[in-house]
């Protein structure tokens, strides 16, 4: 038998992660150049990074030689979340903190439960453990936690949450994401999944993080990807309890955030004014977007993050002519929407090339 059929069957099972085209990829293939793509495909702030985070940056390129301490990290966070180091676990991206997650919970033999058109790495995290993962339909494009609260069996040890959600920005109120924590067996945990949540409107964020003293059983991931501007750099953080963070430590990989991640986030959680920045950009280009959707008769679902979905009808092919124009947008059949593109909010100038581009592909 070749020696790769006798790799674990819940290992093959696993459907890779489809990350978003890169624009030096496009411009190989199509033979566009790199200064006209527009790249709306993978949820990164079209602003760049924090300033003070560029600053950290460069003078931390003199610490390479060095292994990385991440005490500093640990310690801003504790700051800017009001809770101790031992309750902050980081990781290379909080897709890493995902990964851990599924390590300490999840194995053969135990179930997980995730929410259909949830973010793909939920499935990828459980199955990579043996884990079988069941997932919910969704409630108008969301998490039906009703549903989800019912699908807890016996041997479920994890269930997945993403607020807002990626890939459709749908948002579960707090009073609603708090019933359900309440209604669940305390040997079954919780990962919810926050990494846009400082793109939520001031009068619709709350504070999930007063819930970790009442619910033991809850890991909070959050990202410098997104807001912060740090997606090539993968940080990010989980809060939980002690004891929680004490096992993800345990089987969290040695130096998983390098020097000059944990120069650049310490330096970013302290960028008030590029954050607000950042989110007066996100709601002008959110508005912006929408009123092209409703130009050009697009149906599209009302988002939280930083992205929003619109119904393309041949999706692929959409996508393929706006490819062609040098605008990268995210396909999602491998979310089970076939027939649906998710687009990035950029700056006023993407966006309006955006809408332009889809524009042409419906004439």
């Amino acid at each position: 038998m070749p020696l790769c059929d006798q790799t674990l069957p819940y290992v093959r099972a696993i459907a890779p992660y489809q990350p978003g085209k890169p624009i030096t990829q496009l411009a190989r293939e199509m033979g566009i150049p790199v200064e006209s793509i527009v790249k709306l495909a993978s949820n990164e702030n079209p602003l760049g990074m924090s300033p003070k985070a560029k600053i950290a940056l460069e003078a931390a390129v003199g610490t390479l030689e060095r292994y990385p301490d991440d005490f500093q990290l640990k310690a801003a966070v504790a700051a800017h979340t009001g809770l101790g180091r031992e309750r902050i676990v980081l990781g290379n991206g909080s897709n890493d903190l995902l990964d851990i997650a599924a390590r300490v919970f999840l194995a053969p033999g135990r179930s997980t439960i995730i929410s259909q058109h949830a973010f793909a790495v939920y499935p990828i995290a459980s199955l990579t453990v043996g884990a079988e993962p069941i997932t919910v339909p969704a409630k108008n494009f969301g998490h039906d936690l009703d549903a989800m609260r019912a699908a807890v069996r016996p041997d479920t040890r994890l269930i997945w949450i993403a607020n807002p959600n990626n890939p459709t920005g749908t948002f579960l109120p707090y009073a609603e994401l708090e019933s359900f924590l309440r209604a669940l067996p305390d040997d079954v945990a919780v990962v919810l999944d926050e990494a846009y949540n400082e793109y939520l409107p001031d009068g619709v964020q709350g504070d999930s993080r007063d819930w970790l003293g009442e619910f033991p059983n809850l890991v909070i991931t959050r990202t410098f990807s997104k807001i912060h501007g740090l997606a090539g750099l993968r940080v990010g953080y989980a809060l939980a309890s002690a004891e929680i963070a004490d096992l993800m430590n345990r089987v969290r990989q040695p130096f998983n955030c390098n020097n000059l991640a944990l120069a650049a986030a310490t330096a970013a959680l302290d960028d008030h004014e590029f954050v607000a920045r950042s989110q007066r950009v996100n709601r002008a280009g959110m508005e912006q977007l929408v009123a092209g959707f409703r130009h050009l008769g697009c149906e599209f679902i009302p988002s939280y993050g930083n992205f929003i979905t619109f119904r393309a009808g041949d999706a692929a092919a959409i996508n393929e002519k706006l490819l062609r124009q040098g605008v990268i947008v995210r396909p999602i059949a491998g979310y089970g929407m076939p027939e649906w593109l998710r687009v990035t909010v950029g700056t006023e100038a993407e966006n309006r090339r955006f809408l332009q581009a889809l524009e042409t592909t419906r004439g």
